[in-house]
């Protein structure tokens, strides 16, 4: 016969024998409910309320049919949960194996299977019952940069002058004509073709609305991270996703804008050299080169409350170096070189990677590829770059999370509509973070245009390991109206992204400046790092040291980093020795010169010594045969020449 079961997870049906016992039903009845179910706990009721109660294990021996079951009758079912575990988990899930798993998590890049903890370094932390040290409000104890503690302490008004025709009052008067602007005012900003806010000009435009001193009322963050996947923590007490899910744990549809602000302004590269010996690389190959941007963020000040970053050197990782592209290899020493760089005050704050194509002509032209009826970053760019950009937050006190977006900036080298080589750079909106973590869209072979994921491909959401909202987004239409527009199968990259702008300095003073020392992982163009290299760089050789040249040379961010892998000096004498790359201070480099691992490494470098220059071969024969003739034995023609050899 056919029994009904409900429960407070669901109501499901069972065939059952009216002879079996009570005690099958244990093992059926797991099969439906929930893994986290104590099946010893399960009660049996004729009734949702003041029913006759019986609890399962106490019915063994008992016939299911002996109570007067009939075909199609309703039992309802409580029961009781195992506690679950300190890390959040209960033990079914932490015990099940990643192949359990493999089905719900897909990579529709390339169709392999991806398990869920390759994925750990996009997603943010998890917060965890232990974590007893995390204050309930993180703004209150969030460090933030030296730059933005600096940039809160400043009104940001934009001065103005007396207007010498509208202003009645005295010197020391002000009117409307003559008083300080905010910092977000849309006249200015049009007025100095200002697309994007500052990210300090947002905030000041925000918290004006949500916090009012003169209210005394309590301080609310007036940040908030977009966040588009389903809430792990619902208060409505029904299983997590993708076993439940309801109002209050579901995300909301969501509306794509384009960001009316960005996190930095303004990407400033300290030396041309930069770019120069990026670009050495794809002149002798022809394929393509990424490189990480390390550096520090300055105060912008053309922009109201502006944020620079400044590039002081480019690291070349591990990579594969095609025509259309490149492949990134695991970069075994990424934390060594951010230790390095943090020992200069400098740290990780962008990427940048070419992407040039020879124009054929041979007048040094480049193919234009990006431009205003293409694309200027591709949808598979701003994958990676949100990516980059969710593993480098920015901690802020002015958000609930105690972390607002990223700092982290995304430079493309290709060619312009001149045909010249130019530099673009971006950032990928806070909501393309987001919708990359929480699995929403994914890249499309036009390059212009980016896909929303399905749920599933059954079509049922229970089932999925993912919830994908409804994506829509404003655009003005052919009339001027602005009009909403579901965004799938597609829609345009450029709700995603935001552009920076960039330059030079015009009185250049980079960190390091010194570039004679070849640069990490270019063998394929037949460039290498070695110890001879090393030693003639830095003018120590055979029986010769030249410490001035040591002390000068050494201001090169690549040489630093050949040297931290050799593994000679200590944690103190690389401090002075960063000390010395990029203050250039004299007296701290003959401190350098004096400590025992700088005498180690000269000893190496002096058993290495440089190598002696090659002979030409042709100068041993007479003048009469300095040409080439093929009948010649060439034993003939090449001499060793051994000197002063004693055999005492």
């Amino acid at each position: 016969m056919l029994l009904r079961f409900r429960g407070p997870d669901g109501t499901f049906r069972l065939e059952v024998n009216p002879q079996d016992d009570f005690s099958a039903l244990t093992s059926t009845l797991g099969q439906n409910l929930p893994k986290d179910v104590d099946l010893s706990s399960i009660v049996l009721s004729n009734q949702p309320v003041n029913g006759q109660e019986r609890r399962l294990k106490d019915l063994r021996g008992v016939p299911i049919g002996a109570p007067g079951l009939r075909h199609g009758d309703l039992l309802f079912l409580s029961y009781k949960k195992h506690s679950p575990l300190t890390n959040g988990h209960s033990k079914e899930t932490s015990s099940a194996t990643p192949s359990s798993t493999i089905s719900t998590s897909r990579n529709r890049l390339n169709g392999n299977p991806v398990l869920p903890t390759e994925a750990v370094s996009v997603l943010p932390p998890k917060p965890t019952a232990t974590d007893k040290d995390i204050p309930k409000n993180a703004w209150e104890t969030v460090e933030q940069s030296r730059l933005d503690d600096e940039l809160d302490k400043k009104d940001g008004k934009i001065a103005r002058p007396r207007d010498q025709k509208m202003c009645r009052h005295g010197p020391k008067g002000m009117c409307d004509y003559c008083t300080p602007l905010e910092p977000f005012d849309p006249k200015y900003l049009a007025e100095k073709r200002i697309k994007h806010l500052s990210f300090h000009s947002y905030l000041r435009k925000i918290n004006s609305a949500t916090n009012k001193p003169e209210l005394n009322s309590s301080y609310v963050p007036p940040l908030s991270e977009p966040f588009y996947r389903v809430r792990p923590d619902c208060p409505s007490g029904h299983p997590p996703w993708p076993e439940g899910i309801c109002t209050k744990c579901q995300p909301s549809a969501i509306t794509l804008q384009p960001q009316s602000f960005r996190m930095v302004d303004h990407v400033e590269f300290a030396s041309s050299e930069l770019i120069d010996s990026l670009l050495n690389f794809w002149r002798r190959s022809g394929a393509q080169r990424i490189g990480y941007l390390y550096g520090r963020y300055e105060e912008y000040k053309e922009v109201p409350l502006g944020v620079k970053a400044v590039v002081e050197a480019i690291y070349e990782p591990p990579q594969i170096d095609e025509v259309d592209g490149v492949s990134l290899q695991e970069w075994m020493n990424e934390k060594d070189i951010d230790e390095l760089a943090s020992l200069c005050g400098l740290e990780k704050i962008g990427v940048i990677f070419t992407d040039l194509i020879d124009s054929g002509a041979g007048d040094g032209k480049v193919l234009c590829k990006r431009h205003i009826d293409s694309y200027f970053l591709s949808s598979l760019e701003i994958v990676f770059a949100a990516r980059l950009q969710a593993q480098h937050p920015k901690p802020t006190k002015w958000s609930d999370t105690g972390r607002f977006g990223s700092n982290f900036v995304t430079c493309v080298v290709s060619g312009d509509e001149d045909g010249a080589i130019g530099i673009s750079a971006f950032q990928a909106s806070n909501s393309a973070v987001e919708m990359i973590r929480a699995d929403i869209v994914e890249p499309s072979a036009e390059p212009s245009l980016m896909l929303v994921q399905d749920e599933d491909d059954t079509g049922n959401i229970l089932t999925g390991s993912r919830y994908i909202p409804e994506v829509f987004y404003r655009r003005i239409n052919e009339h001027g109206a602005s009009v909403q527009e579901n965004a799938k199968p597609s829609f345009p990259v450029e709700y995603l992204m935001v552009t920076l702008t960039h330059g030079f300095p015009s009185d250049p003073r980079p960190v390091f400046q010194s570039t004679d020392f070849p640069i990490e992982n270019r063998e394929a163009v037949g460039e290498a790092q070695d110890v001879q290299i090393l030693a003639k760089t830095l003018g120590i050789g055979r029986g010769k040291v030249d410490q001035n040249r040591e002390v000068k040379a050494v201001s090169d961010f690549h040489i630093l980093c050949y040297i931290h892998v050799m593994g000679v000096l200590s944690k103190d004498e690389e401090r002075i020795l960063c000390t010395v790359a990029t203050e250039h201070d004299l007296a701290e480099g003959f401190r350098l010169v004096s400590t025992p691992g700088w005498a180690t490494l000269v000893a190496i470098l002096q058993e290495s010594g440089e190598r002696p220059p090659k002979r030409d071969s042709w100068s041993f024969l007479p003048e009469d045969h300095h040409h080439y003739h093929p009948d010649h034995n060439v034993n003939e023609r090449l001499a060793k020449r051994l000197k002063s050899i004693s055999l005492r």
